[in-house]
């Protein structure tokens, strides 16, 4: 029986996912909304410098286009319960569009143009929430993972194409005109969800309605209510923890002698490893297989850090942390997908919103703790720390999740 469903799941390629029509219309406006979203942040830091010439507050404008989504994750995910699942996407999209098309509108006070930007991160849980929810009833059984698999390779690459269009655009044009066509990308998305996704009725529509707090103690109570599903959640949680040498590229690079070149190919192996890893993993991967990895990649994945200790040299740093990403990128989407199909769907959007929730404040919170520790262990020996803290995390939560025995 085994063997059947390897040889059933190897048949299921990109080409399987890409032939259904909902999940066509679902992924291509994905790629347009991060395309859109990177080229923004491009565009933001670059109206924010040339007004105030603070490179300050020019992270600080960079740093809003994330910092709320905090916020969307704990109060907006249970929206994509509450509602129509594309009723959300195409509701949140619309919103973005006039917010961004806003922003774009020249002489615009730099204190509204980036409230603008924090509600337009305000928006991107709910949106997340109702997508992640809607998938495994657009691709069922085998083709839901490797549906995951395909956006993961692709968002990563819509992410580089947008910070290098954006960068290359800014030569072009003005600013305005980035953000114009950030606010184009979401219009462009709301139209093939609302043409391309089927019309579902609300997963909880019949249950009592809740406040947005009432929703996040739900959500979270249910994510850590078993040993199975509480394992599932921190291990996505834990794929946030492993990439902290993105944060620490620029004092690494120095440390290896390296200048702007090393800290670009610092910040592109994460994305490179996880393009790599995705495609490994949907490509040869068979499917009985996909749920025991999440555990041992896990452990694995922070492993190479390990090396830092010995400063090794940029080609091999790159290696190490191309091979780090491309491990915990499959832990993670392993993790994701169990978590997905494993909550009852009336629940599933509240339950992600707590998973990305908590994913996102880990990759938040790692950088930031790895430049306190670099200061005064030094960046190479900081991002080892974080290997070793890694593995020891990831063996308590493989201890865990074997004792949950899941099936």
């Amino acid at each position: 029986m085994d063997v059947a469903q390897a040889g059933t799941a190897r048949r299921v390629g990109f080409g399987t996912v890409l032939r259904v029509a909902e999940f066509r219309s679902m992924w291509f406006a994905e790629i347009l909304s991060i395309f859109g979203d990177q080229l923004a942040r491009v565009a933001l830091s670059v109206l924010v410098y040339g007004q105030t010439r603070s490179a300050l507050l020019s992270g600080l404008a960079y740093a809003m286009t994330f910092v709320p989504s905090l916020l969307g994750g704990m109060v907006l995910t249970g929206l994509a319960d509450r509602f129509p699942r594309r009723t959300v996407m195409v509701g949140t999209d619309v919103a973005r569009f006039a917010l961004v098309g806003l922003a774009a509108v020249p002489q615009l006070p730099l204190g509204v143009m980036v409230a603008l930007v924090a509600c337009l991160s305000l928006l991107n849980p709910p949106f997340k929430a109702a997508q992640l929810a809607l998938l495994p009833q657009v691709l069922t059984g085998e083709r839901f993972p490797v549906g995951l698999a395909l956006r993961n390779i692709t968002s990563q690459s819509a992410q580089l194409a947008g910070f290098a269009g954006g960068g290359a655009l800014m030569v072009a044009v003005d600013p305005h005109v980035a953000l114009l066509v950030d606010a184009l990308t979401f219009l462009l998305s709301a139209l093939l969800v609302r043409h391309g996704v089927a019309a579902r009725p609300a997963a909880a529509s019949g249950g009592p309605r809740r406040s947005p707090l009432a929703a996040i103690g739900v959500g979270a109570r249910i994510a850590f209510g078993t040993a199975t599903l509480r394992a599932l959640v921190l291990f996505t949680w834990a794929a946030g923890f492993v990439p902290v040498y993105e944060g620490l590229a620029a004092p690494y690079a120095a440390v290896l002698g390296g200048g702007s070149l090393t800290v670009g190919l610092i910040l592109a192996s994460d994305p490179l490893g996880s393009v790599i890893g995705a495609f490994c993993y949907a490509r040869w991967v068979p499917e009985s297989v996909r749920p025991r990895l999440t555990a041992p990649l896990t452990l694995l994945a922070p492993v190479p850090l390990l090396v830092c200790f010995l400063h090794p040299g940029i080609v091999v740093s790159v290696v190490l942390f191309v091979l780090a990403g491309g491990l915990g990128t499959v832990a993670l989407l392993q993790a994701t997908a169990s978590l997905t199909v494993a909550v009852p769907d009336d629940v599933r959007g509240q339950v992600l919103g707590v998973s990305n929730t908590g994913l996102t404040t880990v990759m938040g919170l790692a950088p930031l703790l790895g430049g306190v520790l670099a200061d005064r262990l030094g960046s190479a020996a900081t991002i080892g720390t974080f290997g070793v803290a890694g593995v020891v995390l990831g063996a308590a939560l493989a201890w865990a999740w074997h004792r949950a025995r899941p099936r």
